[in-house]
């Protein structure tokens, strides 16, 4: 009798394990090339990622101020000074170089600038992520970020935002003032959100022009909308107008009506 040896099985990702080492994860795509410690830019629909080893070394979003805006728009480090290039990582080196700000200073900033712009990369999309392989300068002797922490952070501030005013409305769209009867007091930090509320900026728009994280604003926007004094503006088109009643309608309405009366 032949003995037919059944071959062993095809492996198969372990789904379950993945769950368990990231729980909540909010990009299987973003963990599985953190367990490839690839290097690259995983490309989503509100911003862009840089890995180098599987860490996240740099993040941009449109939807959130950069670091040369974050530095320079506040006074922190005088315009003239920022080397003005797109590349990020070489900017910090060059920074940290001239000694023009502390490393632990340049280490806040930077961080900031990361999770800020991380927060919108990896925010629900209508479009799969795509990854590009290839080189990414570190920022040395800056520490990269794991992805575990990156989504860990990121999750805990949608969850500070839905504590504070479950509604997202207010965050992508134009917004407009309200006027409650007795608006309650306001920081200054909101005040100066408040101040730009005009029906045509967005609180992203409002974040770059103060300078200040797009998130911190997120939050500036959420406590305002929960104490009513803003609201996002309804862009929806407004419905065609009804046509005027006419009197050959009116006639027509009393004979359905007495018809009606009479069954």
């Amino acid at each position: 009798m032949t003995v037919v040896e059944t071959p062993p099985p095809l492996p198969v990702r372990d789904r379950t394990a993945l769950h368990e080492r990231a729980p909540g994860a909010l990009s299987p795509m973003l963990i599985r090339l953190a367990e490839e410690r690839a290097t690259g830019v995983l490309v989503r629909e509100h911003g862009t990622l840089h890995l180098a080893e599987g860490r996240v070394v740099h993040a941009e979003s449109p939807l959130a101020p950069g670091l040369d805006v974050l530095l320079t728009a506040r006074g922190t480090l005088d315009a003239a000074a920022w080397p003005w290039t797109d590349d990020i990582p070489a900017a910090i080196r060059r920074l940290l170089a001239a000694g023009l700000l502390p490393r632990g200073a340049l280490e806040v900033c930077r961080l900031n600038a990361l999770y800020d712009a991380g927060y919108f990369a990896l925010a629900p999309s209508s479009t799969p992520g795509r990854f590009r392989y290839g080189t990414t300068a570190a920022v040395e002797p800056l520490r990269p970020v794991p992805v575990t922490a990156l989504e860990r952070e990121t999750l805990r501030r949608r969850e500070l935002l839905y504590r504070i005013w479950p509604d997202p409305s207010a965050d992508g769209t134009p917004l407009i003032r309200a006027d409650p009867v007795a608006p309650p007091p306001v920081t200054p930090r909101q005040r100066a959100v408040l101040d730009r509320v005009d029906g045509v900026r967005t609180a992203p728009q409002i974040a770059r022009e103060l300078g200040r994280p797009a998130f911190h604003t997120l939050v500036d926007v959420r406590r305002l909308a929960a104490a009513g004094l803003l609201t996002a503006r309804n862009t929806a088109p407004l419905p065609p107008p009804l046509p005027p009643v006419t009197d050959p309608d009116i006639a027509l309405l009393k004979r359905l009506r007495d018809a009606l009366e009479a069954l």
